[in-house]
């Protein structure tokens, strides 16, 4: 089925941020710092305050707010992160003071106008320079750049191994880069509460931040999500920008409005990735991994959001699909003066994943094995599930060799290793690389509970209430199809409610690839409510027994056996609306709701396959075919799925090829779409994608998720190609990203 969104989106009729209306609105543009870390000694407002449209610029002392929460609560009384830096500013793009005007053209024009003296103070620039024993701190009463320090293991990890190999992998810096920035409206409500619109993946996590800012009760907080135009994990975080907007409206009663340009989006929207690791791995001379040993470091920015908790995630799937006896994990976040990191689709798994899926491939070099081979002589086998890891994962279902071996036949494997013997036999300048990625992934790895409500009206239409927000994921097409399904309700009848608290009473929000297996179940067991209240009406009001009460083909609901007696939901409904034809004590209305809870993860598992091709000459790199091979158990809508596979492959492959975020010492050098390079549909061949469904027991759907394996999957198989490329001279290893410059240095350098 195709997806019921698209004909707003493709027409241009979708309401976006910027597309709703507010009479008499305010504009703000933040004053940002352009000094990575320094001491503000004053900031002279007095040429923005005579600009034309302005209204006031605030300084952090105008302000009555909490500080931000952070994603790290443990470490909150020690590294506030206050709305607009009042004494130190901690990263190029921290707020030094706000301006408020008519219009947006006034109130950035007037910015320009903010002086802001800041002293400069020596900066961090890498962890590695930030754990350092003379750094500079960026949190004095912490006494050190390490917010985190953490490990466990075996100390005698790589003791059983006849060959260890060793190797640095960095997961390189990267922008979000959502089509549609960051924004915010917000509108004073005349009862001293507040009506907020978002780009959001969180409604209610957004509320309850801003409450906490505000110091207003979430009741008092209305935060409703148009559509949205791209996220990837950096629209959970409440922003300072988002949150100024409120206090500002309160207290200057009149909406406030504001909206991040490209060039403000590259700088403060939270970045993804950052994280470095050291791998050991030991095998046996036949190819048995008998250990491995990974010593990580985060980059969490100036300020220990999510980011700095990342590593957490990056540990659980250390070992991925493969047989791991023993096990060392050791990791350590470190704050720098760059902008914070967040999470970024698949939020530590495809950081995991690339160093797993390298260090599988330099170990096939070093024992000179097929890489494809090596892998499936460690796969977990198929009847181990469920299956408990060296960490303690407990993975539900996989069939890890049949996606490897189905992704190869689809590649066409063999053919492509003769072409590329016979490349290199002939001193071909365009040489072939294969590369192989086989994952495993943890979906709903938190968080497993949410909330759906089903409800049918007297005319027949059902409206589906979820807890989910979409932005991209397709939500008003799956989940109303699993109504449909259940109920034989037609999808034209259906109606979607999601991102409003006062309508959705609770929600986890879209994150973490949990969508349909956590919102969806929940919707699912409220459908079923519904059908049991309407078999329930019927019953009594037919006086007949509820165990002869059925749910026909065509979705009426009558005695079996006896079709003539049944009545459609929407007359169900109708009954449903009259107090004195209910069974004592039930709640008119024919409606059903249910909050799911998911015991445990689910694991998502697949086999990407890459071929490229490298002109030596040059170091540029063409991607000719990519095979994504992925389960996410019970499939609802191929086509649906099939895209969240296309947009993460995308992603992945930008990471492993052009996107990296760059500083000179600790200022930001790729601050637009000219100096910090997407992949575009030019740079992507068209992508071969087939799964299989393995489910889940973990719900009644059989689904796991499906969102962030695209990019998992993907980016190590194109590393992996490109490093078989370069074999010939004795390259094993480049960093990412591997643009036609890294390429053509380390062919001179090897030649």
């Amino acid at each position: 089925m195709k997806r019921v969104e698209d004909l707003r989106f493709i027409t241009g009729t979708g309401t976006y941020l910027q597309d709703i209306q507010t009479d008499d609105a305010l504009w703000i543009a933040p004053v940002r710092s352009i000094v990575p870390h320094g001491k503000i000694e004053e900031i002279d407002v007095d040429g923005a305050l005579s600009a034309p449209g302005v209204v006031g610029v605030y300084l952090a002392d105008d302000l009555d707010t909490a500080p931000l929460p952070l994603g790290a609560p443990d470490l909150e009384e020690f590294t506030r992160r206050p709305m607009i830096a009042s004494d130190r500013v901690l990263y190029v793009g921290d707020i030094v003071a706000v301006v408020v005007a008519q219009s947006d053209r006034e109130a950035r024009d007037a910015a320009d106008l903010v002086w802001a003296d800041i002293e400069p103070l020596p900066e961090v620039s890498t962890p590695e320079d930030g754990a350092a024993e003379d750094a500079p701190l960026l949190y004095p009463k912490l006494g050190t750049n390490v917010v985190y320090d953490r490990g466990d293991g075996d100390d005698d990890v790589l003791a059983d191994a006849d060959v260890i190999i060793e190797l640095r992998v960095v997961n390189q810096r990267v922008a979000a880069v959502p089509l549609e920035t960051s924004g915010a409206v917000a509108i004073p409500r005349d009862d001293g509460g507040l009506d907020v619109w978002l780009g959001s993946q969180s409604a209610h996590g957004h509320q309850r931040a801003l409450s906490i800012v505000l110091d207003l009760d979430p009741s008092q907080i209305r935060v409703r999500v148009p559509d949205v135009g791209g996220s990837f994990g950096a629209k959970i975080t409440l922003y300072p920008e988002q949150a100024i907007c409120g206090a500002l409206a309160l207290k200057l009663g009149r909406p406030v409005r504001w909206h991040e340009s490209r060039a403000e989006n590259m700088v403060t929207m939270a970045h993804g990735r950052a994280q470095t690791t050291d791998v050991r791995l030991g095998a046996t001379r036949d190819g048995s991994i008998t250990g491995i040993s990974l010593r990580l470091t985060q980059d969490a920015g100036a300020y220990p959001l999510f980011g700095a908790y990342m590593p957490v995630f990056s540990r659980r799937m250390a070992v991925g699909p493969y047989v791991i006896p023993k096990v060392e994990f050791l990791w350590r976040s470190v704050v720098t003066n760059t902008t914070p990191v967040h999470a970024y689709r698949g939020a530590g798994r495809p950081e995991a994943t690339m160093v797993l899926e390298r260090a599988i491939d330099r170990m096939a070099l070093e024992l000179d094995m097929d890489p494809a081979e090596l892998r499936r002589r460690n796969f977990i086998p198929k009847d181990a599930f469920p299956y408990t890891t060296t960490l303690g994962e407990r993975y539900d279902s996989g069939d890890y060799e049949t996606a490897l071996d189905r992704a190869l036949d689809i590649g066409g494997y063999q053919e492509m290793r003769a072409e590329q013997a016979r490349r290199r036999e002939a001193g071909d300048r365009i040489q072939l690389g294969i590369g192989v990625s086989s994952y495993v992934e943890i979906t709903a790895g938190a968080g497993r509970e949410d909330w759906g409500a089903v409800e049918i009206d007297p005319d027949g239409v059902a409206i589906v209430y979820s807890s989910g927000v979409s932005h991209g994921h397709s939500h008003e097409t799956t989940f109303p199809q699993v109504v449909s399904a259940l109920l034989k309700i037609p999808m034209e009848d259906i109606r979607f409610v999601q991102g409003d608290t006062d309508t959705i009473p609770r929600s986890g929000g879209t994150m973490a690839s949990r969508s349909l297996q956590i919102a969806g179940s929940a919707i699912h067991a409220a459908g079923g409510n519904v059908l049991d209240k309407a078999r329930e009406i019927f019953a009594f009001n037919a006086e007949a027994a509820i165990e002869d009460v059925v749910q026909f083909e065509d979705g009426r609901i009558g005695v079996s056996g006896v079709p003539t007696s049944a009545l459609t939901l929407a007359e169900i409904a109708t009954i449903a609306a009259v107090p004195e034809d209910l069974p004592p004590g039930m709640e008119p209305g024919l409606r059903g709701e249910e909050t799911w809870k998911q015991t445990e993860a689910t694991f998502p598992f697949g086999t990407h396959m890459s071929i490229v091709e490298v002109d030596t000459e040059t170091g540029a790199v063409q991607l000719l075919k990519h095979v994504a091979f992925d389960d996410a158990g019970t499939i609802l809508n191929r086509t649906v799925v099939d895209g969240q596979v296309h947009g993460g492959v995308a992603q992945g492959v930008g990471q492993a090829l052009f996107e990296g975020v760059q500083y000179d010492e600790a200022n930001p050098l790729t601050g637009n779409l000219a100096s910090y390079v997407i992949a575009g549909a030019a740079s992507l061949p068209s992508i071969d994608v087939a799964h299989t469904e393995t489910p889940t027991p973990e719900n009644p759907l059989g689904a796991k998720g499906i969102g962030e394996a695209g990019t998992i999957g993907s980016a190590p198989a194109v590393v992996n190609a490109v490093i078989d490329a370069l074999a010939l001279f004795g390259i094993d290893h480049i960093d990412m990203p591997l643009t036609s410059a890294a390429v053509w240095a380390a062919i001179n350098t090897s030649r």
